[in-house]
């Protein structure tokens, strides 16, 4: 069953208005906050080379490292999803979606299963990189210049319009989403998109550091801005640029990595 215009337009009841325009945007600005709480502290526990036992010098297990990736993920991405969580939203006020947690699950089941990588790609550089290793800074110069050329793709175009556009992605994906199974697989629908739209700025971020406060604030505001700002494909055209630039100078002095993670 798909979603026409008329279910997105349908006045909900007071009550249900409120949850739309309050509630869940206000839900959601929690769980970033608390993301980013949380990435505080490990990032300063990082920093010291404590983190009870699973920091810099002690391998933190992957566990430990989903739930600080899942909590970057809610600090990065779920202020700049918060357009199409609130469509959704007025959606399942009106009876015509699954509740918004099983949405919102599946967008966050996406990012949780990148997890598994970038822990690899993590445990591989971790010791390099605190260590200074010219070859990790040099990895670091490709991984911008990867993240610069994607930037510029068509492919990527194609994603970052479809997270732009949060009306035209319920008409085409809408499904049987008046089940928690089909919005489950709507959320992951446009976790895959969205994942087509950062998976390179992630990788950037695992490159320079996981818990690096500086670049999370930095790709951050990237993503908010692609998302959902009047200049959204500007901006990443920009941005590919600012990457390609950066990328050059860590290939030709790998040094400059120390300054930057």
């Amino acid at each position: 069953m798909r979603l026409p215009p008329l279910h997105l337009t349908a006045t909900p009841t007071q009550g249900k208005a409120l949850v739309q325009r309050l509630v869940v945007p206000a839900a959601l600005l929690g769980f970033a906050v608390a993301g980013w709480w949380w990435s505080v502290q490990m990032a300063g526990q990082t920093t010291s080379g404590v983190m009870d036992g699973m920091g810099m010098r002690g391998a933190m297990s992957f566990g430990s490292f989903v739930l600080a990736w899942v909590a970057m993920m809610a600090a990065m991405m779920l202020p700049a999803v918060m357009p199409v969580v609130r469509l959704y939203a007025r959606a399942a006020t009106l009876g015509r979606a699954a509740p918004v947690p099983f949405f919102v699950a599946g967008y966050l089941g996406v990012w949780i299963a990148v997890a598994l990588p970038g822990y690899l790609a993590w445990r591989v550089i971790e010791l390099p990189l605190a260590e200074g290793a010219s070859w990790v800074g040099r990895l670091a110069g490709g991984t911008l210049i990867v993240a610069a050329l994607w930037q510029l793709t068509p492919l990527k175009a194609v994603c970052l319009r479809h997270c732009r556009s949060p009306m035209g992605f319920f008409l085409r994906f809408g499904g049987r989403v008046t089940r928690p199974t089909g919005a489950l697989r709507m959320g992951m629908a446009h976790g895959l998109f969205c994942l087509g739209c950062c998976w390179a700025l992630f990788a950037v971020l695992v490159a320079v550091g996981t818990m690096n406060l500086l670049w999370m604030a930095v790709l951050a505001g990237l993503i908010v801005l692609e998302r959902i700002g009047p200049q959204g494909e500007r901006v990443a055209r920009g941005a590919a640029l600012a990457f390609a630039l950066l990328g050059t100078v860590l290939l030709v002095h790998p040094s400059m990595l120390a300054h930057l993670s």
